[in-house]
């Protein structure tokens, strides 16, 4: 199977779970267990989220799939999580070693892709994957974690 055709399936299915799942807890819980079972590369997969009123602000682990992580309190000053979250965009990263703001987790992890979830125009949280390879997320992952990103931001907006 073709990894085009492999992202197209996982997309089909973030969608029928989007419409399934009966809150935005169990669709982040079904996106990090899809994502993780059905995509080689995707090591660890977990969701990130804001801690309401926390001072400074601070994205808190929520559900995630992989190797337990030191990092279960980020704020937004530090790592590339934090880092995404402050700029509200999509980092990419193909090397771990060679970006300074890698806060590391597993000697394994060779790049990381973490996108934003926008709730009513905001940063709410954000999905992070990590991979035990270099270079594993082109455009096609890129667009696939953005529409799972974007699939639970509408669900939390919902929840609102």
């Amino acid at each position: 199977m073709s990894v085009t055709t492999r992202i197209e399936e996982v997309r089909n299915e973030v969608t029928e779970l989007a419409q399934a799942a009966p809150t935005a807890k169990d669709l982040m819980e079904g996106v990090c267990k899809l994502l993780h079972e059905r995509m080689l590369k995707y090591n660890w997969v977990g969701f990130y989220m804001l801690e309401p009123g926390a001072k400074p602000p601070m994205l808190v682990l929520n559900a995630f799939v992989g190797a337990m992580t030191p990092h279960t309190r980020i704020p937004l000053n530090q790592g590339i999580c934090g880092a995404a979250a402050s700029s509200g965009k999509t980092i990419v990263v193909d090397d771990v070693s060679k970006d300074p703001r890698y806060l590391a987790c597993s000697l394994e992890t060779k790049s990381e892709i973490v996108v934003p979830i926008f709730v009513a125009g905001q940063v709410a949280g954000e999905l992070d994957i990590d991979s035990h390879f270099s270079a594993a997320f082109g455009a096609e992952d890129q667009q696939l974690v953005q529409y799972c990103a974007e699939m639970v931001g509408k669900r939390l907006e919902k929840s609102r």
